[in-house]
């Protein structure tokens, strides 16, 4: 969350107190982009609160305190009509941007309404599942994703974790799809190579990165499987799995019950990969502007698609231009050394 554009290096004086045992002191205060900076006289920076983690205490009332968050002891005394403002005005923007689980129910459950007035035909169980899953909002999705992971980590392994990696994979798959690219993580012990959740969730085995000298095998497994949940939601098939009456919930209460996500992260794990036409990829590995081959030849002798791929590869490898440095290569096959 960012700072209001006329609120902007916004400064002005008030008292502050590190815990509920120290004394107050003289202050300057500077709102910035994303933090609120407490300085002394000299312009020493003594603290940074959070925007979106600052909370007040006293409301409607002068002056106004506030606190960096509801745990914490520190205080802060500010008079400034133009911050007390800002501060307000800011908090207003951030609370409207959370999930409220009530307000979810109320859409939801207008939606069933509206879906049941549309006619019978909405009592079938495909057309609710369809309904449900176009009016489910992303917050939701990722939150059903991540539950769903959980199960699928007790029988593939923990996340690989190590912080060089972390911040390369992220690189990685920005590099890939861009700005509005899945959440990746890499797992011990997946026992194929990729898995897609809702949510924009996608697993990797360590194997497809320590096994592989070359990124461009990662990329293809990044790419099919992005590909995958790009042709069929996979909300789809965690409602149709989750049946009419858990679907029913999610869509009046905006909630799932965790044995549910289990019974589907577990189911996801074990069905095979839905097969992909080796047109639909090579457009993606054409468009990334990488080489198919290296992923093709990374593939089992079984996989249709695999002479395809290599056939009528788009990008010759000598034309490929990889998405990750050597150094976040490196750092990316040494994620599950931690």
């Amino acid at each position: 969350m960012t700072a209001l554009k006329q609120y902007e290096r916004l400064e002005a004086p008030g008292l502050w107190r590190a815990d509920s045992a120290a004394q107050r002191r003289d202050v300057i205060l500077s709102l910035g982009e994303a933090t609120l900076t407490i300085s002394d006289a000299t312009g020493t920076a003594l603290a940074h609160w959070s925007l979106p983690a600052i909370e007040r205490t006293n409301p409607g009332k002068r002056p106004a305190l506030f606190t960096p968050g509801a745990d914490s002891s520190e205080e802060l005394e500010i008079e400034d009509d133009a911050l007390i403002d800002a501060l307000e005005k800011l908090r207003a923007a951030i609370e409207r941007r959370r999930p409220h689980r009530g307000r979810l129910r109320h859409v939801l459950g207008g939606g069933l309404f509206a879906l049941l007035a549309a006619g019978g035909v909405f009592w079938l169980p495909g057309a609710l599942v369809s309904y449900t899953a176009k009016v489910v909002p992303e917050a939701v999705r990722a939150e059903l994703g991540e539950r769903a992971a959980i199960s699928v980590r007790r029988l593939a392994g923990r996340p690989c974790r190590e912080p060089l990696g972390v911040a390369a994979l992220d690189r990685f798959g920005r590099a890939l799809l861009g700005a509005e690219a899945p959440r990746l993580q890499i797992l011990t012990d997946l026992p194929r190579p990729a898995l897609h959740l809702p949510g924009r969730l996608v697993l990797l085995a360590r194997q497809v990165i320590e096994e592989n000298d070359d990124p461009l095998v990662a990329a293809g497994f990044i790419l099919a499987e992005d590909e995958r949940a790009r042709r069929r939601d996979p909300l789809l098939a965690l409602l149709e799995s989750a049946g009419l009456f858990a679907t029913l919930k999610l869509l009046t209460t905006g909630e799932m019950d965790d044995a549910v996500l289990a019974r589907y992260g577990e189911a996801a794990l074990l069905a095979p990969p839905p097969p992909l036409p080796a047109e639909a990829l090579l457009a993606r590995f054409e468009a990334a502007g990488l080489s198919a081959s290296p992923y093709a030849h990374a593939l089992d002798d079984t996989q249709e698609s695999r002479l395809a791929l290599i056939e009528a590869d788009p990008v010759p490898l000598s034309a490929t231009r990889l998405p990750i440095s050597d150094g976040d290569w490196v750092s990316l096959q040494g994620i599950c050394t931690e």
